[in-house]
């Protein structure tokens, strides 16, 4: 499965849980999806759903993509 990353532009009331000017990677979640919600693996290393305003989205440089393994060798 490809993976999704997003960035954090907004960490009110979850500053323990989420960085922001960090990448997280977002998991699908179309529950979470139809409130507005996104399924982002935080700080804890598990997966929560946090406000899908909390995140924007990003556009990774084919060589990032490659060093994190997001592409197929």
């Amino acid at each position: 499965m490809k993976k999704h990353f997003m960035i954090c532009v907004d960490n009110r009331g979850y500053e323990s849980s989420l960085e922001t000017r960090k990448l997280y990677e977002i998991l699908h979640d179309r529950t979470a999806e139809k409130h507005h919600q996104i399924r982002a693996i935080d700080e804890s290393g598990e997966d929560y759903v946090y406000p899908e305003k909390f995140f924007a989205p990003v556009r990774l440089p084919h060589i990032t993509k490659e060093k994190l393994e997001l592409v197929a060798a």
